[in-house]
């Protein structure tokens, strides 16, 4: 249904301009911008906690050049940004300060957040949640269904966290590239767009893919085995490993169980974690894991915009 919207917005829109524009000049630029506006408590926090310590710049406001013309999106809703910017700072950038150090957070952490209320639809049925550009901005989509995934741990992850650290781990890979040996585990099984498709959706563990998305290409394999790995626990993915402990029938020139596989890849990205970055990931998962179980159980305030 969401889809459906998507598509017939622009229609709508459309009618109001044709039935209005005897009355209106119709103007080539959005009407909705950020070129100036007067600054609100809102922008006082996050200047106060994200762009004094880190030098980060949070946008909220709907920005036409910051976003991607080739999908229909809308603003992020304040009430929901507001949260967004507190799961960021607690179950992000904190988390680096406590695992890796603030030098590294602001060295290495995006320079932008950029928030837009829907997510962006893909001709194959899927969705963007997320996208790191040039190692120095984020995008987060689907803001404005954020309220109805607090709850939930693994749905906040599934939507919003496990974007988050996915997409640094790009901007990791952007600044030092990850080793060509993790390329080579499983060099001819990445299927591009097809992912999401029949059979790969349901058999990527088999294959040696830690998640369906994980076959695009080595790149998004890398990023979704850190992401999944540091946001999951021990017990969560070992069931995926017992699930992962066979061969895919279909695919006569695997010689390896699809656990063989990720544990090789996993291997690989421990040691650039660390050797690279200095981050163990077990401390960084347990680190996450911690600070995510108090914000589902109601201990962290994600609505004070108090300056303090």
């Amino acid at each position: 249904m969401k889809k459906n919207i998507l598509y017939i917005l622009p229609l709508m829109l459309m009618a109001l301009v044709l039935t209005s524009c005897e009355k209106d000049e119709i103007k080539s630029q959005s009407v909705i911008t950020a070129d100036s506006y007067t600054q609100n408590q809102f922008d006082k926090w996050l200047e106060a906690n994200y762009r004094n310590p880190y030098n980060i710049d949070f946008k909220y406001r709907y920005e036409e050049i910051e976003s991607d013309y080739n999908y229909y999106t809308v603003p992020a809703d304040m009430d929901a940004s507001i949260i967004m910017a507190h799961l960021v700072k607690y179950l992000c950038v904190e988390t680096y300060n406590e695992v890796a150090s603030v030098d590294f957070t602001r060295s290495y952490f995006p320079k932008m957040f950029y928030l837009i209320g829907t997510w962006e639809f893909r001709n194959n049925g899927s969705y963007i949640l997320g996208t790191a550009e040039g190692g120095k901005k984020i995008l987060l989509a689907g803001i404005n269904e954020l309220k109805s995934h607090l709850g939930s741990a693994d749905e906040l992850n599934h939507y919003y966290i496990k974007t988050i650290h996915h997409e640094f781990t790009h901007i990791l890979n952007q600044t030092r590239d990850y080793p060509t040996s993790f390329r080579q585990v499983t060099p001819n099984s990445y299927v591009n767009d097809s992912q999401f498709s029949e059979p790969y959706v349901n058999v990527y563990l088999q294959r040696g893919f830690i998640t369906a998305y994980a076959q695009t290409e080595p790149r998004e394999d890398f990023a979704e085995m850190v992401s999944e790995y540091v946001t999951h626990t021990a017990g969560w993915w070992e069931e995926q490993m017992v699930a992962a402990d066979t061969k895919w029938s279909e695919d006569v020139n695997q010689t390896e169980t699809g656990r063989a596989l990720i544990e090789q890849k996993l291997d690989i990205v421990r040691a650039y974690m660390f050797d690279t970055w200095g981050i163990d990931m077990d401390k960084l998962r347990d680190c996450i894991l911690r600070r995510q179980d108090n914000v589902t159980s109601g201990l962290v305030d994600l609505t004070s915009i108090t300056v303090e």
